[in-house]
């Protein structure tokens, strides 16, 4: 994959770089030399008063319906707490509205390359400190966010060493389970709704299960009542054709990258292949989601996710 483009002279706005399509892990750790190139853009962002120079940088991920209100309200904390943001435009670039009803259009495996194509060009920009860049997602953002952190798709995406130095996924889905369990030691913090039935918590809380005991450092923090999309201003509603998860399956990643589920006791399937992922979902038609913000779980996010970037990013 093309290197992205040095931001060495200082540029800003929206910037234009290099990325690719592959549609699974499984291609980004098998097949990345074969997947389909694609250029994207993002926003660079520069707060008015900068907490240092050179300062910190927050990556941010949108979700399934692309970029939302909630999302610009958190990135305005972390501008005015004096960090730099680039925003990344995954379905934009790609001439995508909304994966709600198909997440096969833009995969969380494209946004992953976009990401850290992203963090590589960034950590090029003279204003910003390349060690204090960090991460941050909603819902398939979220997912992003939370999985930059595993070590085998970073040596694969950023093989000169750049990495995330920190990791906030809101509400991500947390169903991927590594038999490689070599993790980043930057803080992960999950901010999660105890009943989000279209990415369940019980996924999360195993996860974490899974993941500590290898040296993830990770933390959850539950908003008790919350639903998906708890730091929105929207009231809840109901979406019948969202596809969801549910709170027991998850997919399974191998040392040679080989993905697969057991979508029903005994019945296990490969899910590398657009065609199988297909499979999955006509064998498993998970459909109908809730999603609304709740108000105190809101302000506490809002607050919450500044703080997290301020203690693990500052110098």
């Amino acid at each position: 994959m093309e290197a992205p483009p040095s931001l060495a002279d200082g540029q800003i706005g929206v910037i234009g770089y290099p990325s690719a399509s592959p549609f699974e892990i499984h291609h980004i750790l098998c097949k990345m030399d074969s997947v389909p190139h694609h250029a994207v853009f993002g926003s660079l962002l520069m707060p008015e008063h900068p907490v240092s120079e050179p300062m910190p940088c927050v990556v941010a991920v949108h979700g399934s319906l692309n970029w939302r209100g909630h999302h610009h309200e958190h990135i305005v904390g972390w501008l005015e707490a004096g960090f730099a943001v680039f925003r990344v435009h995954s379905f934009d670039s790609r001439l995508i509205e909304s994966t709600v009803e198909d997440q096969m259009s833009v995969t969380y495996a494209m946004m992953l390359t976009d990401v850290y194509q992203a963090l590589r060009m960034v950590s090029t920009h003279p204003r910003i400190d390349s060690a204090r860049i960090g991460i941050a997602g909603w819902s398939l953002g979220g997912t992003v966010a939370l999985y930059s952190a595993w070590e085998p798709l970073a040596e694969a995406l950023a093989p000169d060493g750049e990495r995330f130095a920190a990791h906030l996924p809101l509400y991500p889905a947390a169903h991927l389970r590594m038999d490689d369990q070599r993790w980043s030691k930057s803080p992960i913090l999950v901010l999660h709704g105890d009943e989000d039935d279209w990415v369940p918590l019980s996924l999360v809380e195993s996860l974490v299960e899974d993941i500590r005991p290898h040296g993830a450092n990770i933390e959850v923090h539950v908003y008790e009542g919350a639903q998906h999309s708890f730091d929105s201003i929207e009231s809840l509603s109901f979406d019948p054709k969202a596809i969801r998860l549910d709170g027991h399956r998850t997919i399974r990643i191998d040392m040679q990258g080989g993905m697969s589920s057991e979508i029903m006791p005994g019945v296990v399937i490969p899910l590398n292949e657009p065609e199988e992922r297909l499979a999955a979902f006509a064998a498993v038609p998970n459909l109908g989601v809730h999603k609304g913000g709740q108000w105190t779980a809101r302000r506490h996010a809002l607050g919450c996710s500044t703080e997290f970037f301020q203690r693990n990013l500052s110098v």
